[in-house]
């Protein structure tokens, strides 16, 4: 993939999960872009991380003891984790929801 498409379909990808976390507007959570890094920042004081990792053309998640590489599956127009099958989205929904308690949706 090329760069330039690289940085448009990651930002395009970490703004959305910006956007639909932050409309959530959780005391637990706070959502933060800056750049090509997302931060959540829980009240307990765990944080997850979401970058877009230029010079491996992957988006990097880090969640606790958990890390994830997802690359963008251009036939499936979404960020898949090759080592687990996992979608980004999905992943993200599911590891903030069961750190929040409730169900989230992206």
């Amino acid at each position: 993939m090329e760069q330039k498409d690289f940085f448009k379909l990651s930002a395009k990808a970490l703004e959305h999960i910006d956007a639909r976390l932050g409309a959530l507007e959780l005391e637990e959570l706070d959502v933060q872009l800056a750049g090509d890094v997302l931060t959540l920042a829980f009240k307990d004081g765990a944080r997850f991380v979401i970058n877009a990792h230029s010079a491996a053309g992957q988006i990097w998640m880090a969640a606790g003891t958990t890390a994830w590489h997802f690359d963008f599956a251009a036939e499936q127009g979404r960020w898949i984790a090759r080592k687990t099958d996992e979608e980004l989205m999905a992943t993200v929904a599911r590891v903030v929801g069961a750190k929040l308690g409730t169900e989230v949706s992206l």
